[in-house]
């Protein structure tokens, strides 16, 4: 037999699948074990062996997505960090974009930067925009900074010079020497962390790798001294940001690119439910016990992005954070999970999040020391949740405790009984993440109407009907496994690496030479890594420029076809700009210049796609009980039918309100819902209130 292992580390949960072949899956969810994270992945992996009876010497393949990055940078948990960068420009990591990003505030705090000024050093060399030599590399420069690297106690080094993103060759000798002389810290180069033109931006990203990787690495290095232990002897991939996999070495040198691992893996499994049903806009949603994310797809793609901020100092405002330029899907991300606590701030209001109980001590119900009303008790106080078989029976959820957090926190503040107060903090994290799907779609450019929710995490199928009812979303689809939903994206993402390179080429006069051997450049970057995950399947190319009209200060991107553009490369180049142009502003500028400045190639290893069984006739299935459900929406009691998930087979219709229970999550179905089971086992709830 041949098996294969997921893992995603949450901030509340360790989610964990495993996948034993013809469709057959295994999943749980263990607490996170912050101080030790591979603690929890190896006793849950253990757990699931021991459960399923599967030997370890089966398992082929691990595929893992971590957040232990993102809250590194968050945290501010990471190695000791220098920067060595070009001389005069010590302090551009600091400097940043001398904006205000929050104009009414005087007290504006900008993010510290990763690298202090007392650790910030130059070396004397100099490349033009073009890459043409201005100044040499001093050497001897470079050596010099040993001594004062060394008695710093430096962990990592990141080595940022001017228009390195043209010619590496200066990060590259500085790189050996400082190897050679301290061959104990990690040593991060720009030109192969970002290859991009901005200098702050490239400044910003390699810092951040440099300030990650020991703290990865040791964790990565740990986790698969700890799977050998086992006996696994399969070989560990790591999600990526972008929605690929990329080898345990690639991983280890580039970090920053796992940022967004665990929300990409969400997103790669909702393309598959929108590709497998012909769905051509969805919008995920997913919402574990931490965060809510919300990715909107388009054509069984997520939409992309190359930017995005960590650490925001100002938790929803763009500018305030660390911006990184990797390749990644684009979300959006509030603190909205089932450990977000709520409260009365001083206006008198309720609110809820960002702060999160996580795992330690957890929400009150839980009864490890909490004390304070998550979003989890309050689901338990409305009907919601099974205390019984919460996170499959491993956690018992206390009632009383909920509702005298509820009652402290909320009731006697505002004047509610505890199922009031329960049904306020629900209904205002709800419309939250309501609001940030609608300003994210307006951001995007997007719409909302005639798309289909794709809803999963271990607190979404609690949540998505009643959101699907704000935004007036019709169809929402509970896919299988939607509790552990990101662990089942990574089985399903591809074997991928993006390569990057900024060449300004105007299209006035345009060189198709010229842009050929970039993209033979990406390609012979690109598939060498590609190959170490997939040796043998068949490769496709995805290309794109971001182009813009010359003297903007920003681009868009446009998808290429993947083929050499020939002579014809300038009317195909303008005509996709102009396309994709109109479709982000509404209009063109006749008569102004076209310019790319950044091309990029994304190399992914084939997967098959698996047929789609045929849908047998309608099926009557008896419910187990009934229960007790609050509905936020009409604000009354009502008793809903219970229904076991394993128990309805597909073809199965049921009429809201109704609770659909399975292990690692609960699917909430209200009155004016109906919910049919399809071909693949999935829940699809159909809002007949909605228009079609």
């Amino acid at each position: 037999m041949s098996a294969r292992l997921a893992v995603d580390i949450g901030g509340t949960f360790t989610d964990i699948v495993l996948e034993l072949g013809g469709g057959r899956f295994v999943s749980g969810k263990y607490l996170t074990t912050h101080d030790a994270p591979e603690r929890a992945v190896l006793e849950g992996t253990r757990d699931l062996l021991v459960r399923t009876g599967t030997a370890p010497a089966d398992i082929r393949l691990m595929v893992h997505g971590t957040t232990l990055a993102t809250n590194a940078l968050i945290e501010r948990k990471g190695a000791r960090t220098a920067l060595v960068t070009t001389a005069g420009f010590r302090d551009s990591l600091e400097i940043a974009h001398e904006h205000r990003f929050e104009v009414s505030d005087l007290y504006m705090r900008r993010p510290d930067p990763l690298v202090p000024r007392d650790l910030r050093f130059e070396a004397m060399e100099r490349l033009a925009a073009d890459g043409g030599m201005l100044r040499p590399l001093d050497e001897a420069s470079v050596a010099a900074l040993v001594p004062k690297l060394r008695a710093a106690g430096v962990e990592a080094v990141a080595i940022c010079f001017l228009h390195s993103y043209v010619d590496g060759a200066h990060e590259r000798r500085a790189g050996e020497i400082l190897r050679a002389a301290l061959p104990s810290v990690k040593i991060a180069l720009s030109h192969q962390i970002c290859p991009e033109i901005r200098e702050y931006e490239r400044a910003s990203t390699t810092c951040a790798n440099a300030y990650v990787q020991p703290i990865m690495e040791g964790y990565l290095r740990r986790l698969e001294a700890g799977i050998a232990a086992l006996g696994i002897p399969g070989r560990i991939m790591l999600m990526m940001s972008s929605g690929g996999l990329a080898s345990l070495d690639v991983a280890c040198a580039q970090p920053i690119k796992l940022v967004e691992s665990g929300p990409a893996g969400g997103a790669v499994l909702a393309a598959h439910v929108a590709a497998k049903g012909g769905i051509a806009k969805a919008l995920a949603f997913d919402m574990g016990g931490t965060t809510a994310k919300l990715v909107l797809i388009d054509d069984a793609t997520p939409h992309p992005s190359r930017h995005l901020e960590v650490a925001r100092a100002y938790r929803f405002l763009k500018g305030s954070g660390l911006p990184l330029r990797v390749p990644v899907i684009d979300l959006v991300e509030i603190g909205a999970g089932g450990g977000s606590l709520g409260h009365v701030d001083a206006l008198g209001r309720i609110a809820v999040g960002p702060e999160s109980a996580g795992s330690e001590p957890g929400p009150a119900c839980y009864g490890r020391g909490g004390n304070r009303p998550a979003v989890t008790d309050a689901d338990l106080l409305l009907g919601k949740l099974d205390p019984d078989s919460f996170a499959g029976g491993k956690i018992r959820l206390d009632g009383r405790r909920a509702e005298a957090a509820l009652t402290e926190a909320i009731g006697r503040e505002a004047g509610m009984d505890p199922v009031t107060a329960a049904a306020a903090m629900v209904e205002v994290v709800d419309e939250n993440m309501a609001n940030a799907a609608r300003v994210h779609a307006t951001d995007n450019g997007a719409e909302l109407e005639g798309r289909t929710m794709i809803a999963f995490g271990g607190a979404a199928p609690l949540h998505a009907a009643r959101i699907a009812q704000k935004l007036g979303i019709r169809t929402v689809i509970v896919p299988r496994g939607a509790g552990v939903g990101s662990a089942h994206g990574f089985l399903l993402a591809p074997v991928s690496y993006e390569a990057v390179r900024t060449r300004l080429v105007r299209l006035a006069t345009y060189d198709a030479a010229a842009v050929s051997a970039i993209f033979t450049e990406m390609r012979a970057e690109a598939e060498p890594i590609v190959r170490l995950g997939a040796a043998d399947a068949p490769l496709v190319e995805r290309r794109a420029a971001y182009m813009r009209y010359r003297g903007q200060g920003h681009e868009v991107m446009v998808a290429l076809p993947a083929t050499e553009l020939g002579a014809e490369g300038v009317a195909t180049l303008r005509a996709l700009f102009e396309a994709e142009y109109r479709r982000h502003f509404g209009r063109i500028i006749p008569g102004m210049e076209v310019e790319c400045l950044t091309w990029t190639m994304t190399l992914i290893a084939e997967t098959p796609a698996a047929p789609v069984p045929e849908l047998p006739a309608a099926a009557a299935t008896a419910a187990a009980g009934s229960r007790a459900l609050f509905d936020t929406a009409t604000m009354r009691t009502e008793p809903a039918a219970l229904h076991a998930r394993p128990g309805l087979p597909p073809g199965t219709r049921l009429t809201g309100p109704a609770i659909i229970a399975e292990e690692e999550t609960t699917t909430v179905l209200p009155a004016g819902f109906t919910a049919e089971i399809d071909a693949l086992g999935q829940i699809v709830l159909t809002n007949e209130a909605a228009a079609p």
